[in-house]
């Protein structure tokens, strides 16, 4: 049981979250952090957080859905019952906030799958759909838009991100003076971001992904620091979706509607992937340039590409082990290195 003390870098009891409480708790002069603080000072029982909880009694619903996060457990420590109650919360929220009454689930990992991308940078044009596909699966904020996936436009002839240009605006695209390299979380087997993470509301589960608990995130963004691929946003204002825009098939600890304050990334499209479905961003590619799969599988798509083509990872210097690959399609020549390959990239391939 944990609550995190800000002042002293501790996590105990109950739940760690933003400095963004709920409005009425804001009117109350209580935020997540110093309600935290109050509870942890005093939390010689159940008595005394009640009493910590007394300023907060008159609040409605919603309020009170609030403080259901501070004291929830942990996610690993959760119970089936407890998990069932903030399933039942979230559902009330998001139903309050969207008029929609979501399919909310807990989809955990299958045993005996370690999930791993790959994609071609030779057939890759730059079109950014895998961009959008992901914005609506994930029901990320439209104003300001939030974008998991960056496609960065790079000079034939480099490997180099830094010379490229994340921010790119063609009327047609692919250009033939470049080559386009997608980047989104590598899902490292050696992840920083959770080395650096005070709250452990970010984690490494057993099938490879990296998953972030918004009910635990303080916002410190420690974490986006930590990354070397710019995989992490953080929610500087109140994301905004129209009701109607929505994706009603949710996942604890994917795509449900977050808040201000915290910070979230791509996780693999975990409730599509963990039940045998694909993630957005491929389904929608117009080239076929990814693949994802089973790299425990010695007969998945994804474990044949490493073992036959020229892959490559990004950043390798960072000793990350990342589980995301870039390779190039066989008629590129292997002579020279991988270095050279992108000098010869013809966009969409053949």
């Amino acid at each position: 049981m944990r609550i995190f003390d800000s002042s002293q870098s501790k996590c105990s009891s109950g739940g760690c979250a933003s400095d963004d409480a709920a409005p009425s708790a804001h009117r109350l002069g209580t935020t997540r952090r110093s309600f935290l603080r109050k509870g942890a000072a005093a939390i010689g029982g159940m008595a005394a957080l009640v009493g910590a909880l007394s300023p907060l009694r008159d609040l409605d619903e919603t309020d009170l859905g609030s403080i259901e996060k501070f004291v929830q457990k942990h996610y690993k420590e959760m119970s089936p019952s407890e998990m069932q109650a903030a399933l039942d919360r979230i559902s009330r929220e998001v139903d309050k906030r969207y008029q929609i009454r979501p399919d909310l689930k807990d989809i955990r990992p299958m045993d005996g799958v370690e999930f791993v991308y790959a994609l071609n940078l030779s057939r890759c044009i730059g079109c950014r759909k895998c961009v959008y596909a992901c914005v609506e699966e994930n029901n990320q904020s439209r104003d300001p838009q939030i974008q998991y996936i960056r496609v960065v436009e790079m000079p034939r002839g480099t490997l180099d991100v830094e010379k490229g240009n994340h921010h790119y605006d063609r009327p047609t695209v692919p250009d033939g003076e470049h080559y386009y390299m997608p980047v989104q979380c590598h899902q490292c087997a050696k992840p920083p971001c959770v080395k650096v993470c005070p709250v452990e509301a970010t984690w490494q589960e057993p099938d490879g992904i990296t998953v972030i608990d918004y009910d635990w995130c303080i916002g410190c963004r420690y974490c986006e620091a930590a990354c070397p691929y710019w995989a992490r946003r953080f929610n500087f204002a109140e994301p905004k979706i129209a009701s109607e825009d929505i994706n009603p098939r949710m996942g604890y600890l994917s795509n449900r509607p977050r808040h201000k304050g915290v910070m979230e990334k791509c996780h693999f499209c975990l409730h599509r992937t963990r039940v045998g479905e694909l993630p957005a961003c491929l389904e929608i590619c117009p080239t076929g340039a990814r693949k994802f799969g089973n790299v425990l599988d010695p007969q998945s798509e994804v474990s044949q590409i490493l073992k036959s083509k020229r892959v490559f990872v990004l950043k390798e210097e960072a000793g990350t082990l990342p589980r995301f690959f870039y390779y190039f399609d066989e008629r590129y020549p292997r002579s020279g290195g991988a270095q050279e390959a992108p000098a010869d990239v013809e966009g969409a391939g053949a």
